[in-house]
């Protein structure tokens, strides 16, 4: 066989065994230098916000994790050549995805250990859920509207991310028969904190979730030994309203 035929022969398989593989292998690699500059992004902008944020510096591990999720999986196609810009995106339903920072600063937030457990309330997409997945062991996340929550559980699966159970339900409630979770996080905005989120947060985690009406603002509720709480103001934010089951 000539070097030229058994080059293309060397492509023809390689190309078959990526389709074989799924899209986790390929979106690896695929933008990764859009990934880098998100990444950068990131960096650059938490050092110019510190004094509103609190935190001058993103921890890595986070940064890790954003740098490797192909957020351009996530997003609908129409939105996938903005997917690395540092703004919010339309997902459909009248729900979005949030901007690379804002995803930063609350995983951050949450101080995840390789061993914790988290709950997400607000799948959306799933992209949020895939950087959880990254630097936890395992991650539950509920969304109320099927559509969404459906079609999150098909891309999360079909990128590898067996660590993720995703659920459709009011996230509101919790997920109780899981329960206690390390680190919470909500990606939508009630206008107080839900108790049972509270009451489903293991003594010493974070609950990080955005807060209010028309005026929001992320907090992180901290759960105290003695099952009290306290609280953290760190910056104004705007995220969709957090929907309710309405039955």
């Amino acid at each position: 066989m000539s070097a030229i035929r058994l080059l293309l022969a060397f492509l023809l398989m390689s190309s078959t065994l990526m389709a074989q593989n799924g899209a986790q292998d390929g979106s690896k690699y695929e933008r990764a230098d859009e990934r880098r500059q998100m990444v950068d992004d990131i960096r650059s902008l938490s050092q110019l916000v510190a004094n509103e944020t609190g935190r001058a510096e993103i921890d890595p591990r986070v940064l890790e994790a954003m740098g490797k999720v192909p957020r351009h999986e996530f997003v609908p196609l129409l939105q996938r050549r903005a997917a690395y810009r540092n703004r919010p995106l339309s997902i459909g339903a009248g729900q979005t995805i949030s901007q690379p920072f804002i995803v930063a600063l609350m995983t951050d937030l949450l101080g995840l250990a390789p061993g914790d457990k988290v709950l997400e309330i607000g799948t959306g997409c799933g992209y949020q859920a895939a950087v959880l997945a990254e630097l936890a062991k395992d991650v539950y996340t509920i969304e109320i509207i099927e559509s969404l929550g459906r079609t999150a559980a098909k891309t999360l699966a079909r990128l590898g991310y067996s660590n993720v159970r995703p659920r459709i339900g009011d996230g509101y409630k919790g997920w109780p028969e899981e329960a206690p979770f390390d680190a919470i996080i909500v990606t939508a905005a009630p206008d107080h904190v839900p108790p049972a989120l509270v009451e489903q947060l293991k003594p010493g985690g974070h609950l990080v979730i955005p807060v209010g009406k028309l005026a929001q603002e992320l907090l992180v509720v901290t759960k105290n030994e003695d099952g009290s709480t306290s609280r953290r103001e760190i910056t104004a934010v705007q995220f969709v309203p957090l929907t309710r089951d309405k039955n």
